[in-house]
């Protein structure tokens, strides 16, 4: 149950992206529920790889840097579905700040009702 209501509010996230930031794109809520679960596979798998790979310039921007591998993720979830537009990575840059900063309020929410 907390699965599926984290998976929805994570597209709602995205709809709330694409009408904050006009250089995010969504075509409905079937493809929100479509790239949530893009971006939480390519959070799953590719991520930790490049966060690994990507350790030594992390470890030099003090962090910084996986803000730029999470708008990676990002802008190849909007590459990969046909229903998602970002318009460059500057775009994919601010909207994963975005949306980390409404999946941080979601997780925090969810945490509260599913102790």
């Amino acid at each position: 149950m907390k699965l599926l209501l984290q998976w929805f509010l994570y597209a709602v996230a995205l709809l709330a992206v694409a009408a904050i930031y006009p250089g995010v794109t969504i075509h409905g809520f079937g493809s929100a529920l479509i790239a949530a679960l893009v971006i939480g596979l390519l959070n799953a798998v590719l991520r930790p790889v490049l966060v690994v790979l990507t350790l030594p310039v992390t470890l030099l921007t003090l962090g910084l840097f996986l803000f730029v591998v999470n708008a990676l993720m990002f802008w190849i979830a909007a590459n990969v579905l046909a229903d998602i537009q970002v318009s460059g990575f500057g775009a994919a840059f601010l909207g994963s700040l975005i949306y980390s900063a409404l999946g941080l309020v979601i997780d925090s929410a969810l945490r509260r009702l599913f102790p």
